[in-house]
Parts: C-alpha cells; sequence; structure tokens
C-alpha cells in the first residue's frame, strides 16, 4: 500500500529555523539525506520532494472565464505543506513508524517533533 508522509507547518514554524546554529541545521539535513536514503535501500521510496517556500506559495481558482485567480501569498497563519515523502509498505504501522522517523529528526537544541501528517495513497480510478 502506497502512503503520503506530509511534513506540514506555518510561516512562523519554518522561520523558526533562522534561530538555528549551522550544526543544527547540518545536523538536521545529514538526518533526512540519511533517511530518504535508508527508503531507497530498503525499496519503499516512490517519490520525495522538499518544496519552496510559504512565501513562494499560491492558491489558484478558475475564474468565470477559465482564467487563473490567485491568492498568496500565504498570511502567517495558514499551514502549507514543506515536502513530503511517497512509500509502498505493507501496512499503515510501517507507514506511521516511518512518519514517527522523521517526526524525530534533529532540530534546534536536539531531537526535534515535527507532526507528520500520513495519508494512504488511493490508486485507481
Amino acid at each position: 500500500m502506497k502512503y503520503i508522509l506530509m511534513m506540514n507547518g506555518t510561516k512562523a514554524d519554518f522561520d523558526w529555523y533562522t534561530q538555528w546554529s549551522p550544526e543544527e541545521l547540518q545536523a538536521q539535513g545529514a538526518f533526512m539525506e540519511s533517511f530518504t536514503q535508508d527508503l531507497q535501500n530498503a525499496g519503499v521510496l516512490v517519490a520525495t520532494e522538499a518544496l519552496g517556500f510559504a512565501e513562494e506559495a499560491k492558491l489558484v481558482l478558475a475564474g468565470s472565464d477559465g482564467t487563473p485567480i490567485t491568492d498568496g501569498v500565504f498570511p502567517e497563519a495558514k499551514e502549507f505543506l514543506a515536502g513530503y515523502w511517497i512509500v509502498d509498505v505493507e501496512s499503515a504501522e510501517q507507514a506511521y513508524a516511518l512518519a514517527a522517523r522523521i517526526s524525530a529528526a534533529p532540530g534546534k537544541k536536539g531531537r526535534g517533533n515535527q507532526p507528520i501528517e500520513v495519508r494512504q495513497v488511493m490508486s485507481g480510478t
């Protein structure tokens, strides 16, 4: 079964990174690279991407004539998707265990505790 593991946050959550030391940022980056490599080595990684900052995000609606109408940039209180992993595992419990590993990535002054949303990827029509 495929699951998407989503890292969400507000602009304020991610502005918090500016308070991290270079060593703390390096530790988290190394953890994320290692985690992704572990998924590849296990043969469960389908896709992963980090996304641009909230300042770059826009919501798009179709106008009455079909032209795009954009809303954004996002205000601080609005949550946005920062990145994701899609994994193909045997059970939801395996996906939850992977999400817990991401949540425990190094953070400011030690271990982080970033919530990771897990949802099954529905295939087919």
